[in-house]
């Protein structure tokens, strides 16, 4: 027995749908009349500021036209005729003649006031008109200025009234004779305002003595001014005074004041007039606006506009009132029904529904029609379910035992293993699982499978498809993320039901993070997390493969070296990735951003041409030299040489158009006057590159081939001419047996780092010659080059082909740059030193080209300082030379080091250096570079008296 069904009190749907249609059409009204209002009012503030800027704008240029054309008429009665002599004979008879058929024309057309004349010592001589009353005007500090600087003065003063006044000198023959000064009022400007602005002007003095003249009204206290001008009086002064005690003046000058008179909306603003010299009084003008009409315009529009909305609001809800009452009285009949249909109550129900009509049915006739046949379908299941009943019960015991074996089955394996029914919902799920997930069965059951275990991307195939496999990601409720690898198969269902689905999940989450970071690590530079060279490289094929066009820029930071040596790696790491986030943040957009090693980035610009490439590198320069790295208390600016690259055209293949950018950024580097290069044409491109990687062969051909030659030449010995000691040079040999000048190899070795193979190459040859001319006293001095001198196993390298090669390194001296020796000071200390603990002797070479070394240079470990030849080559003929030479071989000697001359190429200069104590020298005047075997010949060696060759 079902209990009776009760009907809750309820509000009718339709009177539902008319409350919230009018509620949101009231708002909508509400809202746009807001909006409206708020529009008006904004225009009107805009046009009434833009109004006010204007106003001031033209009477501060009224002033100035007045001021200007005062200073011209000044001038033409300064030049009048007969005034300069009348002031340089001092005669006043004469000065009042030349002006007084002047005074009526100035004075009526003009509107001056007053004409003043002073002489040469500042002494009045002449005077026309009234002056300015209760006004000390300092008149005789404008004539000396005047006189002084012979230019016109110009001035406002205000008291009883504001006047302009003009001075001149008077000039005879270019000297000054004498000074005039004119004054005038402001009437002509207030009248100007007045017409400019359309509205009431008054003119205000702050600050000035008061005017017995004036009428009490016209005082302002509140302002301490007075009113010497106004327009309309007695509309305009309660106004005045009104705001007066709202705001000072100078609010009033920030911004205009409005307020309401007599049923009408007033601006008030006033425009500043320049102070007087000494500041004792200033003038405003006020001017008084009324706006009554534009503000009644504005309410006006606002009311017209809630007014139609709300009468178009209420014309709505009528009409949807009249068409919802039929079709909302069918509704509820239905709906009375339902309950009764709920209870079992079928015949009740079929036979308080009427049966649909079969012509112009609408959508509440389908809903009767299927209430009817749901009433049918419900008492035909109500039937079916009570025959089935004792059938599920018997099964209800079978199915029990199943479930616990297939439980219990399931419990003890390491994996998720879940059952889903035909929807994909989820039947069943085992322990291991609900451990994993910490959570309970119930929470599971009956949840779609897809909403536990969201799809990963690699699923593939509909629910119950053949077997596959995918991987999705489950986050569990501490928050850990993990991967697991779903094995899916159809689960056949039983007495004919749909086939569902079992689910075997594996964590794979270690292996996942394992593979993630893998992949990261080759594609990613692990210190600034930008893309490495591998992946550029990729990206760079790629773009050519599907013959794209564009640009590669090679960034090489400059004086990076510099950080490392004064603030430590670790301050270049954080140079580094700061960079790094830099270009990431501005041109993270443009391309691939990629850190190929060392202190070197690269850009990759897809459908990129030269000039957008060229912009790309000035805005690096820029953002870089913008960008302010501190580290250990030090400020570093940085900077980056970038070189340019176009693809296709300057090379087809990622490794050719790697090497065009670093030929273009070396060129930047070389550069004095930019910071990028972008490689001229494409042939010329080519051809370089083509000889960049010609003679990168040529060096390892001569590195296998031993076709390297040596060379020595004599360092003499300045006092007798002994030799004793030798510079060795290298020369390759070319096909035809000649030799080829390191000028044109050893830049692009250095370039290319083979130049630390050939430095080795001539280190194991020269000990191998050292250790055949040792015993005769000979020592040979070595060229290093700087990325040797900062190769970690130089110095092993170097004990080895010692012992090798039998040499005694008392008889060896390696030589390195001043250049090298500075850029990295404290590796070039302890390589240097490490050298001599060997037992060989070191040489400072180029010395004296920047003089940056002498800071360090008793702090180097070195035994000889060679001298520049630029500064001996000159020695003879040139003072400067000779200074800078001989402060060289003074530092030497004061820190107890020898010096050596280079390009000693005359006799004259040998007593010069003899004379500053310089104990060598080297150059062709005291003997040419020979080949090494050929000059230790003993037939050919005479080391005592080498002399000139």
């Amino acid at each position: 027995m079902r209990p009776p069904y009760r009907r809750p009190c309820r509000l009718s749907l339709t009177w539902r749908v008319i409350a919230l249609s009018s509620l949101l059409l009231v708002l909508l009204v509400a809202l746009f009349a807001w909006l409206v209002h708020a529009n008006l009012t904004r225009q009107f503030e805009t046009s009434r500021a833009e109004h006010g800027e204007r106003q001031a704008r033209e009477i501060r240029l009224a002033l100035e036209r007045s001021e200007e054309g005062l200073r011209q008429l000044a001038s033409l009665v300064a030049s009048g005729q007969g005034l300069g002599e009348a002031l340089q004979v001092g005669q006043p008879e004469m000065l009042v003649d030349s002006l007084e058929t002047q005074w009526p024309t100035l004075q009526l057309e003009a509107g001056i006031d007053e004409i003043l004349v002073y002489d040469i010592d500042a002494n009045q001589q002449a005077a026309w008109g009234e002056g300015q009353l209760h006004n000390e005007r300092p008149v005789q500090e404008w004539v000396r200025r005047v006189l002084r600087d012979e230019m016109p003065h110009s001035a406002l003063r205000c008291s009883s009234d504001c006047r302009q006044y003009a001075a001149v000198p008077v000039l005879v023959e270019g000297e000054s004779a004498g000074a005039v000064i004119l004054s005038r009022s402001l009437a002509d400007v207030t009248r100007q305002a007045q017409q400019v602005s359309e509205s009431d002007v008054a003119l205000l003095v702050v600050g000035s003595p008061a005017v017995p003249e004036l009428p009490e009204e016209r005082v302002i206290p509140a302002w301490r001014g007075q009113l010497i001008a106004m327009t309309r009086q007695e509309a305009y002064l309660p106004i005045l005074r009104s705001a007066a005690s709202q705001v000072s003046v100078r609010g009033l000058e920030r911004q205009p004041l409005r307020l309401e008179h007599r049923g009408r909306n007033i601006e008030l603003s006033a425009v500043r007039m320049d102070e007087d010299e000494d500041r004792r009084s200033i003038g405003y003008f006020l001017l008084a606006s009324d706006i009554t009409p534009q503000i009644k315009a504005i309410a006006h529009d606002t009311r017209v506009l809630v007014a139609v909305g709300l009468a178009g609001w209420l014309v709505a809800e009528l009409m949807l009132l009249a068409i919802l009452l039929s079709p909302m009285a069918r509704l509820r009949r239905i709906a009375s029904v339902l309950p009764t249909l709920a209870q079992g109550g079928f015949a009740e129900a079929r036979a308080s529904i009427p049966r649909p009509r079969r012509i112009l049915a609408d959508e509440i006739d389908v809903l009767q029609g299927t209430t009817l046949a749901l009433a049918d379908q419900l008492e035909t299941l109500e039937q079916e379910v009570s025959a089935r009943g004792e059938q599920l019960a018997e099964r209800v015991e079978e199915l029990a035992r199943e479930r616990d074996f297939i439980g219990s089955l399931l419990d003890t394996a390491r994996v998720f293993i879940v059952t889903q029914d035909a929807s994909g919902r989820i039947s069943l799920v085992n322990d291991y699982a609900l451990t994993v997930m910490d959570t309970e069965e119930e929470a599971l059951l009956n949840r779609l499978f897809e909403d536990v275990f969201a799809p990963g991307q690699s699923s593939s195939g509909p629910p119950l498809a053949a077997p596959h496999l995918e991987e999705r990601p489950l986050v569990t409720p501490d928050g850990q993320q993990h991967t697991i690898a779903w094995y899916h198969a159809p689960l056949p269902g039983s007495n004919g039901a749909a086939p569902g689905r079992i689910s075997v999940g594996l964590d794979i989450t270690e292996r996942k993070a394992a593979e993630a970071r893998l992949t990261w690590l080759a594609e990613r530079d692990p210190l600034t997390g930008l893309y490495n060279r591998r992946y550029f490289q990729e990206a760079l094929g790629a773009a050519l493969k599907h013959g794209l066009s564009g640009a590669m820029l090679l960034m090489d930071l400059d004086q990076f070296k510099d950080v490392n040596e004064l603030c430590g790696h670790q301050a270049g790491d954080q140079l580094l990735r700061k960079v790094a986030r830099v270009l990431t943040e501005e041109l993270g957009h443009r391309g691939v951003i990629a850190r190929l090693g060392g202190d070197e980035f690269a850009l990759l610009l897809r459908d990129a041409d030269a000039d957008l490439a060229v912009r790309i590198a000035q805005q690096i320069s820029q953002i870089l030299e913008g960008t302010v790295f501190v580290a250990a208390e030090r400020r570093h600016r940085i900077s980056a040489s970038t070189g340019i690259a176009l693809f296709p055209d300057h090379a087809d293949n990622p490794i050719d158009l790697m090497a065009s950018a670093d030929m273009a950024m070396y060129k930047a580097k070389a550069s004095g006057t930019q910071r990028w290069h972008l490689l001229a044409t494409a042939q010329g491109a080519r051809e370089e590159l083509q000889q960049r990687v010609y003679w990168e062969e040529r060096v390892h051909r001569a590195l296998e081939e031993d076709a390297f030659e040596l060379m020595v030449q004599p360092i003499v010995r300045l006092e007798d001419r002994d030799v004793r000691h030798y510079e060795v040079l290298l020369r390759m040999r070319d096909e035809q047996g000649g030799l080829i000048s390191p000028a044109a190899f050893i830049p692009v070795a250095e370039r290319s780092g083979q130049i630390i193979a050939v430095d080795r190459w001539v280190l194991r040859h020269s000990l191998r010659a050292l250790s055949r001319v040792q015993e005769k006293g000979i020592s040979l001095a070595v060229n290093l080059s700087g990325q040797s001198l900062h190769e970690n196993e130089l110095t092993q390298y170097l004990t080895d082909e010692i012992a090798a090669s039998g040499a005694d390194p008392e008889y060896l001296i390696l030589e390195v740059t001043e250049t090298a020796a500075v850029t990295d000071f404290s590796t070039a200390r302890g390589v240097l030193q490490a050298i001599r603990d060997i037992g060989c002797r070191t040489a400072l070479d180029d010395f004296g080209v920047g003089f940056s070394s002498f800071h360090y240079l008793g702090q180097l470990p070195v035994d000889y300082i060679k001298i520049d030849g630029s500064f001996i080559r000159n020695l003879a003929v040139n003072a400067d030379s000779r200074v800078i030479v001989k402060a060289i071989a003074d530092i030497a000697a004061g820190f107890g080091k020898q010096a050596i001359a280079e390009f000693v190429d005359q006799e004259a200069l040998i007593p010069l250096l003899n004379s500053y104590g310089i104990a060598y020298g080297q150059g062709f005047y005291l003997g040419k570079p020979h080949i090494i075997q050929d000059l230790f010949k003993p037939a050919n060696y005479n080391h005592n008296k080498y002399g000139k060759s």
